[in-house]
């Protein structure tokens, strides 16, 4: 396993590996990795002759007050990690290699990033699709993989894609979670040990919400209502937002049918996190 810094290297790379025929696969992270991030990476390397992994903190995608500063970096760890299951190539690069002085171009979605995280979190989609556009700029892969605890983000790169007739596959990779349920996270290493059991909270909610609907209740309004009820009774835990939504298109829903999407963000201490469910029903 090689680790490039330069976009020269990895174009160079790629432009290689095709003219030899070989298919390839794109795992985009902001690093610190775990086991979420490494199952994406074991469905790249299933699928694909080349995985190619990027570990890159994006600032334009923190606020100004967000922890971009303090989000935990451990290139030497990833690259270990990252070899274990597979990974030909780590793309590193630093900022001032991504976004050279004086660029003026931002790629912006309308709509799909305005609620959910996108309402709390203003520009954070911003600087989401124009890192991604970037990046799938310069190693052109035939796959992208993305962890589905990211439902919005998902569902944003996936209609970036279409919308701008780029010809990459991406697919989404379901939840992967601690023995007792936590969605697996960079941040949660944020987390004492008391923080680390309040924020059990989340799952736990979710879990409410499906024992809800499968005991036939659909009605969004009462279920989002029991979801905060529970939450609220963790005192270390202050709601972002619980919501019930089309998982197509992220609006609200009166009546859990369909495709549903059921969205939390949570902060636990001074620890934003986030989770979520999908479902499909019957009408």
């Amino acid at each position: 396993m090689e680790i490039f810094k330069t976009i020269s290297e990895i174009r160079s790379y790629v432009k290689q590996e095709r003219r030899a025929g070989k298919t390839i696969g794109f795992v985009p992270t902001m690093g610190y990795l775990h086991q979420g991030h490494l199952t994406l990476m074991k469905e790249a390397k299933k699928d694909n002759d080349i995985v190619i992994v990027s570990i890159f903190v994006n600032p334009t995608q923190f606020g100004p007050t967000e922890d971009y500063e303090e989000y935990p970096r451990n290139l030497e760890g990833d690259a270990t990690l990252a070899k274990e299951v597979g990974v030909d190539i780590i793309f590193a690069p630093e900022v001032e290699e991504v976004y050279f002085k004086g660029a003026v171009t931002t790629v912006r979605i309308d709509g799909l990033t305005d609620r959910l995280c996108g309402a709390s979190r203003v520009g954070h989609f911003d600087g989401v699709c124009t890192i991604v556009t970037k990046l799938f700029n310069i190693v052109n892969p035939d796959k992208a993989y993305f962890g589905q605890k990211d439902a919005q983000q998902v569902l944003v790169i996936k209609r970036m894609v279409a919308d701008l007739n780029i010809d990459i596959e991406v697919v989404t990779v379901p939840i992967v979670r601690e023995a007792d349920g936590l969605a697996m996270s960079s941040r949660n290493k944020y987390l004492n040990q008391t923080e680390r059991e309040a924020a059990l909270v989340l799952y736990k909610s979710l879990q409410q919400a499906q024992q809800l609907i499968a005991s036939e209740k659909v009605d969004a309004k009462l279920i989002k209502e029991e979801m905060i009820k529970l939450i609220n009774q963790e005192p270390l835990a202050k709601i972002d937002y619980v919501e019930i939504v089309n998982q197509n298109n992220l609006e609200e829903i009166n009546r859990v049918e369909g495709k549903v999407l059921i969205a939390l963000a949570v902060y636990i201490g001074e620890t934003r996190l986030i989770d979520n469910l999908m479902l499909e029903l019957k009408n």
